[in-house]
């Protein structure tokens, strides 16, 4: 869907997050601002987070209980495990989400924006990522990606619209 993420009424949404989780620019700077001033609090006493990682929080003021500061690499032309890093960490916002207890989940479109990873190719590796993770999974009742504008919501479209759910 096309929209604004922290406006997503889900239980949990993830944070395009970088590795010091103390906000920054797009969609980490809008979910800190919307959380409000505890939600940068609790992610100092986190710490580090490497990209292909993720790291739960409470949600303070977002309608959503948990943010899911999950952090995808900076694009470097594609060989440096870049897709591998992406993937890694969509799974691990989803074992998060499942160990939180939550039942819907609203993804952004990690590492798309200032880190420069390509939409079409990061909607491919998001979507298939979560496709496989979630196959014979009956957990969660529904699971979002939120893009921010209409490219973005193409090129996940696009993808949507390619990948084979496994049984």
């Amino acid at each position: 869907m096309e929209g604004d993420i922290v406006r997503q009424r889900v239980d949990a949404i993830v944070n395009a997050a970088n590795e010091s989780l103390l906000g920054g620019g797009g969609v980490d700077g809008a979910i800190h601002r919307a959380a409000g001033p505890e939600l940068l609090a609790e992610c100092r006493t986190l710490g580090f987070c490497p990209a292909g990682e993720a790291r739960i929080t409470r949600g303070y003021l977002l309608p959503a209980r948990f943010v899911i500061h999950a952090v995808g690499p900076v694009w470097q032309g594609g060989g440096a495990g870049e897709d591998e890093l992406l993937a890694r960490c969509h799974a691990r916002a989803l074992d998060l989400a499942l160990e939180a207890g939550a039942r819907s989940l609203a993804f952004p479109a990690i590492s798309t924006g200032a880190f420069g990873f390509p939409v079409a190719r990061a909607a491919g590796i998001a979507l298939r990522t979560v496709a496989f993770r979630l196959s014979g999974e009956r957990h969660f009742a529904e699971i979002r990606f939120v893009c921010f504008n209409a490219e973005t919501f193409i090129a996940y479209s696009a993808a949507h619209e390619a990948v084979t759910v496994p049984p």
